[in-house]
Parts: structure tokens; sequence; C-alpha cells
């Protein structure tokens, strides 16, 4: 029996038993479309978070006060480190040539309000050099003022939604809002702009770090920003912010550096296991699609013993009977990995326009791993029942016995 003879044999098979064929191919359409699915969200997850933390900025080092060696655990928030770090470290640190800018931030929450609308939002205190750090752009009016970093203006520049959460679409620049119990004159509004690492810039507002520091009652500086010349001297650069800070320090470098790229490799490291976690569990459904083939096919053994018998009778070898079912389990497991794979990647850009905010991104080794996974289910569970129907006696399967 040739190839296309045992194909066509096989399809009349299938054909003949059609709600059987159906549930069979249904299985598979999910289960490859559930891998294909999954995947997408984890890739999509990988590089929303991935791209957060290169919107920053790029070759970007977090300095947080305390070590986590000496604390035992994370980096201390508040007040918990050896020494504070101040504004004075921070512009000690844009001494260096191997940095191009650092940016002391102070961070709290406080009510904005304007009129009879009040929102509690973000406050985030730092100076004219965020604007560069975090790449922001102004959208009217202009950035924190860029004179004296120790001066206390109360002046403030609003996120893009906060903007038009208190104003509509009204030019304020100018005007006066009043942030916690103090009052600000508004010089800038950022343009539209998504989240960065959990803050979202767009809903909320930036004022001078002394200014924050009096807000909020908070001497010591959250975090200081810095910005290496290029991702090449960031090793150097954090070398030197460690030597500089000892020095100022009391010999004690009480700090710890984040740097962007050890984040982003990190997280990027995180996800990928994750999104092949989530394929492989999607692909324990392809498992209960094989046993449905292996079993239904069983029940296609028992009914088809005269066939297979006549088969065997006109000299049909073990193992051409034995690659007439194999060749029926491969036909459904491709086929439905085929219509899987359809429904799979149809699914990935419509869920794409209903949630446009999360963009999901299939992956190319999914397709390909998906696929041969449903190849390799069909033939794994479909040479249980072949073998089964190449072992019958020709004498007895005639019979129907």
């Amino acid at each position: 029996m040739r190839i296309d003879d045992v194909v066509r044999f096989s399809i009349k098979s299938l054909s003949a038993y059609p709600a059987r064929t159906a549930l069979i191919l249904l299985a598979m359409v999910i289960s490859i479309a559930s891998v294909i699915i999954l995947t997408s969200l984890g890739e999509g997850a990988r590089l929303y978070v991935t791209g957060q933390f290169r919107s920053l900025g790029s070759h970007l080092l977090f300095v947080l006060p305390g070590r986590t060696e000496t604390t035992g655990g994370l980096p201390p928030i508040f007040g918990t480190a050896p020494h504070d770090l101040t504004i004075d470290d921070s512009i000690a640190l844009a001494h260096s040539v191997l940095i191009e800018r650092t940016a002391p931030i102070v961070i709290g929450a406080a009510d904005v309000s304007y009129g009879s609308k009040e929102r509690e939002v973000t406050v985030i205190g730092s100076s004219h050099n965020l604007k560069n750090v975090f790449e922001l752009k102004v959208a009217k009016g202009r950035f924190l003022p860029d004179d004296d970093i120790y001066r206390s203006d109360r002046v403030c520049v609003l996120g893009e939604k906060l903007h038009k959460e208190l104003f509509g679409h009204r030019d304020v620049v100018g005007e006066w809002v009043r942030i916690g119990n103090y009052r600000f004159r508004i010089i800038g509004i950022l343009a539209p702009r998504g989240a960065s690492v959990g803050i979202d810039m767009s809903d909320a507002v930036m004022i001078p770090t002394p200014t924050a520091q009096m807000l909020f009652d908070r001497p010591a500086l959250f975090r200081i920003i810095v910005k290496a010349k290029n991702k090449q001297a960031l090793p150097r650069a954090e070398q030197e912010i460690l030597d500089t800070i000892r020095i100022r320090h009391g010999g004690e470098a009480d700090i710890t550096i984040i740097r962007q790229d050890a984040m982003i490799s990190t997280f990027d490291n995180i996800l990928k296991t994750l999104t092949w976690a989530v394929g492989a569990i999607a692909a324990i459904s392809l498992i209960v699609a094989g046993i449905l083939i292996m079993n239904v096919m069983m029940v296609a053994v028992s009914q088809r013993k005269s066939e297979i018998g006549l088969l065997k009778a006109l000299g049909a070898p073990t193992h051409q009977v034995m690659r007439i079912f194999l060749s029926e389990a491969l036909m459904l497991s491709l086929s439905g990995g085929v219509l899987g794979l359809i429904f799979g990647l149809a699914s990935v850009p419509l869920i794409n326009y209903l949630i446009p905010d999360f963009v999901l991104q299939t992956p190319v080794w999914s397709i390909f791993a998906a696929l041969a996974t449903a190849i390799a289910t069909g033939l794994i569970f479909g040479s249980i029942p072949a073998l089964k129907a190449a072992r019958l006696n020709p004498v007895t399967a005639l019979s129907g016995k």
C-alpha cells in the first residue's frame, strides 16, 4: 500500500465517524490555542515590564540608603540607614566625569486640590535634572527650575492625567493649586507618559526637592538617580559612587546601588521562565487530548476488527496495519494543531483590540513548540492502539471476536 493510499484510507476512516473526529479535533484546537494565548500573555508581560524599565531612560543607577548586607534584608525605605542621603551627596556624585547627571528624589503622597476637586496623588520632589534622567517631555510651560537646587520654591509640574482630572483641557500654567497645606503655582504640564517602575508619572505632581522635604517633614532623600555618561561607564561609575559616599559618610559605603541593566536582565529572565512555565501548563491539556485520541482509537480498533482481519488476510504486513492507524492519529493531531494555531494566533490581535493597554505578543518558539508537541502527542498516544491493531490475529479478527 502506497503512502497516498494510506492517506486516502485514513481520511475515509475518519470521515466515517464525523462526531468522534470533531471531538478529537476540538480538544486539540483548545489545547494548542491555550498554549499560544498563554505564552503570548507571558511574552507580553515580559516586554511590558522590561519596556517600563527602559522608559526610565538609559544607563541609570539607583542609589538607595542602607546596605542589604548590614540590614539583613531589602535596603531600608525611610530613615533606618546609618547615614541619610542628602542633596549634597547628589551634587558630589555629579562631579564625576563618568556621571552625566544626578537627580535627588523625595517621594510621598498628598492631597492635590483645586476648587471643589481633590485627589490624593504621588508627589515627587526632585530637580530640573529629573527631566533629562527620566527623559520626560513637557507639553505646556516648563519643567522645574534649573537654578539653585536648594531653593524651596512653591512651584509644581502636573502630570497629564492629573491635569485633565482637575482642570479638563484648560490651560492652567500660571494658576495656583493646593498640595497638602500649601499653595503652589503651576509652571508646566507633562506630555502623556505611562508608568515608570510602579509610579504613574501622568498621575503625579513634581515639586522642587527642598519643598518636598518641607512638605513631608523629611530631611533625607528617598533615592538618588544617577545617569552615567554611557553604558560602558556603568561599572566604573558604580565604583566611583561607592568611593564618593564612603568618603562623605565617614568611611562607610552605607548605600545599595541597583543598575538599570541588572534590573532589566533580572526581570527579563524571570518573565521568560514564567512564559515557559505557563506554556508548559497549557501543554498539559495536550496530554489530555492525546489520551482522548488513544481511547477513541482503541474503540475504533474494536469496531474495525473485521476490517483489520481482512487487510491481514489479504497479505498486509504488521507494519502496514500499524502505519494506517498511526497515520490516522497523525492526521488528527496535525489537523487539530494547525486549526489550533490559526485560532490561537487570531485570538491574540482580538485580545489586543479589546485590551489595548496590555499588548500580547506571540513568541516564535511557541508556534513551533506547540505544533511539534501536538504531533508528538498524536504519535505517542496513537502508537498504543496502532500496535494493538497490528498484533491482531487475522482469523480471530475476521470472526469479530
